[in-house]
């Protein structure tokens, strides 16, 4: 665990400290990626679970983990350590979490419906862990960095690494369970995210002088929908969580029935997103200190918005991997500039009550964009069933590649339209604080309005 928290941190972190708590985030993306792509696949493909329960204990998990957030938040932003706010719960859970993401890849037991409630069981372990781990993890972003160049640089570290995590946990597992088996890779994930979450608590930080929130629940959860700032921010990311969510879940379509190729055609279209978007991030934090973050985030839809387009019309693989280039670039900048657009939402909120609550903002946060996955199922299922996809037909009808293109290249774009709609209405700009009369007054002796 890390010493006692710091005082002011604006200006005292070195790169070394900025690497070491960015690299938190690939521990995040390895184990949520593995266990979103792989969990399912395996209960059902390789331990003959019935798919219908995989899907009710996948429906619980969801649930589970999107309530979770805001509880998890309340409680962080109202403890209090020695060793601060988050650190401690980062500390002690980070061991634990690892061991029951490891524990998914083993089951210990026969059967399949004995294997269904280990698998319920252990996902609901791993739900509670990672939401207070990784909750905890990112709430201290807009503490430690407090300039939007501390941030825009903090945040392009952050998403490298989170995209490095990304690609190991989607495209090394398999090679993974393929030459080691799949407990031995579950093994190897739990020891790699454990390492690089203590590697994080190296350059973890936080201010001593932040006080403490005084809300009861209900009445944080209140102030919390209450501001405009957050509202506008937070419909703007679910909008964008989706267009993300359509994407990932329509490439398997686009390249099966669009271009006509094998299943490994994802892994390039997919790779040259990825590969694009590494780079790129750096790119748009100096472009966010440029210009700042809204009118950062504004061109950042443009692109990755024009960058679709060629979903509609592209005909081969070679063209499709140029197209998911493009699209790379433009998430690069979303990827860079959510977090530093909820930085911005949370110091608002200090100044109107007195009290840092980052927890309660990253668990709403976190409890709203989490539904995108699933209106991103809806609309993938209305698009193919409108077109006339049928089922485990070797051949689809022509209606159905068109219907792939639109959920590429058309549905994204009409999302998008309305993401720039709400950051154009996005009321936290350069030199003004917007007048909210639903929030509390600053706190004063532990009491709102007093």
């Amino acid at each position: 665990m890390t010493g006692p928290v710091t005082g002011s941190l604006t200006g005292s972190l070195k790169r070394g400290q900025v690497l070491a708590y960015g690299s938190g985030n690939l521990s995040v993306n390895l184990l949520s990626q593995a266990f979103a792509t792989f969990a399912t696949f395996y209960y059902v493909d390789h331990l003959g679970v019935d798919p219908s329960l995989i899907g009710v204990a996948m429906v619980i998990h969801g649930i589970v983990n999107a309530v979770l957030n805001p509880f998890v938040g309340h409680v962080s932003d109202r403890t209090r350590t020695r060793w601060g706010r988050r650190v401690p719960y980062i500390a002690i859970g980070m061991a634990p979490l690892a061991a029951a993401f490891t524990m998914i890849w083993i089951p210990l037991v026969d059967g399949a419906t004995a294997r269904f409630w280990y698998f319920l069981v252990v996902v609901l372990v791993y739900d509670v862990l990672f939401v207070v781990v990784v909750l905890n993890y990112v709430a201290l972003f807009p503490e430690m960095f407090t300039t939007i160049a501390e941030r825009a640089a903090a945040a392009s570290w952050r998403q490298m690494f989170a995209i490095v995590g990304m690609i190991v946990g989607v495209a090394a597992a398999p090679l993974l369970y393929g030459a080691i088996g799949w407990a031995a890779m579950g093994v190897s994930f739990g020891v790699v995210a454990l390492a690089f979450f203590a590697l994080s608590l190296r350059g973890s930080a936080e201010r001593a002088h932040a006080e403490r929130e005084s809300f009861g629940f209900l009445a944080a959860l209140r102030y919390t929908l209450a501001n405009r700032a957050f509202v506008t921010y937070v419909t703007g990311s679910f909008l964008l969580q989706l267009t993300f969510a359509l994407l990932q879940a329509g490439i398997p379509f686009f390249t099966k029935y669009a271009l006509g190729e094998a299943d490994s055609a994802n892994t390039v279209i997919l790779g040259a997103v990825f590969v694009t978007a590494i780079p790129m991030v750096y790119v748009w934090s100096r472009v966010t200190i440029r210009i700042g973050p809204r009118r950062a985030v504004l061109a950042a839809i443009v692109v990755y918005g024009a960058a679709l387009v060629p979903f509609l019309f592209v005909g081969n693989l070679a063209l499709a991997a140029v197209t998911g280039a493009a699209v790379g670039v433009g998430i690069a900048g979303m990827l860079v500039l959510l977090e530093i657009l909820l930085a911005e939402v949370i110091d608002d909120d200090e100044h109107r009550t007195g009290t840092r609550r980052e927890g309660m903002y990253f668990g709403m946060n976190g409890f709203i964009v989490r539904w995108a996955v699933s209106l991103q199922a809806v609309v993938i299922t209305v698009v193919l069933s409108r077109s006339g996809y049928r089922s485990g037909a070797a051949v689809q009808p022509e209606s159905v590649v068109t219907g792939v293109r639109l959920t590429m290249g058309v549905v994204p774009l009409a999302v998008l339209a309305l993401a720039f709609g709400c950051y154009l209405l996005y009321p936290l700009r350069p030199g003004t604080r917007p007048r909210d009369e639903s929030a509390p007054a600053p706190v004063a002796n532990g009491r709102p309005g007093a």
